[in-house]
């Protein structure tokens, strides 16, 4: 195939592909804004669950979007590969989302950023995750202090040698969200209780795992479990990183992303 004809394939398949987009526990969506500018060839759909009333909510809203992506595309198109794809991208409890919507079938492929497939893990895993007690104090703490909660997160997203290196000084961080303190509650509940482990072996679709070394909030140990559990898994290790793999990365992530898709 010559390189111009290879071109057109390649254009139709991004123009055929729609990126559904799921942001972190408190974070703006805006976070994902470079990413998106670097792939103006895809379509890009946000799902907003920054005020769900309840963890069921939440769940039944990021169906509902999928839902819909499909029927817009065309179901039987989908399902033959003559019609659009679906990549589901997610960060921290959006990854734990998009792999709930994978282990139910939906989406062609999964790009999970610092995720894992269970949160709270026991005594004998915390290399795995956090302890349920962690997230029940945070529960408390919001109905109290929700400022303060959501601050003492965020200061974990990075590693100290990254803000010393400069991670975000020049250009603003567009973490902050406007969650609502049931939207904050109801992502906590989610992380709290919901697991997709048992699950990683029916979910059929490939997988990139985006992970930095040094995540104070999801460990790469999660990464590791995610890669071995899951039947099409591909790792991308980000050495000495915190909790947002992609953050003065999107260039290197994005092309990585690209080519990844490329070659399913």
């Amino acid at each position: 195939m010559r390189t111009s004809q290879f071109h057109e394939v390649k254009t139709r398949q991004e123009a055929s592909t729609t990126i559904m987009w799921l942001t972190g526990w408190s974070m703006s969506d805006k976070v994902f804004d470079p990413m998106r500018e670097l792939l103006p060839d895809f379509h890009h759909i946000s799902v907003d669950y920054s005020e769900a009333g309840s963890p069921e909510e939440m769940l039944i809203l990021i169906e509902m979007v999928a839902k819909n992506i499909l029927s817009s595309n065309g179901i039987a198109a989908h399902s033959s590969g003559d019609g659009g794809r679906l990549l589901i991208c997610g960060w921290s409890l959006g990854g734990l989302l998009a792999l709930q919507l994978a282990a139910k079938g939906y989406g062609d492929g999964l790009v999970l950023f610092a995720a894992n497939a269970r949160f709270t893990r026991t005594k004998e895993e915390m290399d795995l995750g956090w302890s349920v007690a962690a997230i029940q104090q945070m529960m408390i703490g919001l109905r109290k202090n929700p400022q303060e909660v959501e601050t003492r997160f965020r200061q974990n997203l990075f590693r100290e040698a990254e803000f010393r290196a400069g991670a975000g000084v020049g250009r603003e961080l567009p973490f902050i969200g406007k969650w609502t303190i049931t939207g904050l509650i109801s992502g906590l509940q989610i992380l709290r209780s919901e697991e997709v482990l048992t699950k990683l072996p029916i979910i059929a679709c490939p997988v990139l795992v985006v992970h930095g070394t040094e995540d104070k909030i999801c460990p790469y140990s999660a990464a590791l479990e995610l890669v071995a559990g899951l039947p099409q898994a591909e790792l991308l290790t980000i050495p000495d990183c915190g909790h947002v793999p992609f953050w003065d990365r999107e260039a290197a992530i994005v092309d990585k992303l690209r080519r990844w898709w490329h070659e399913l």
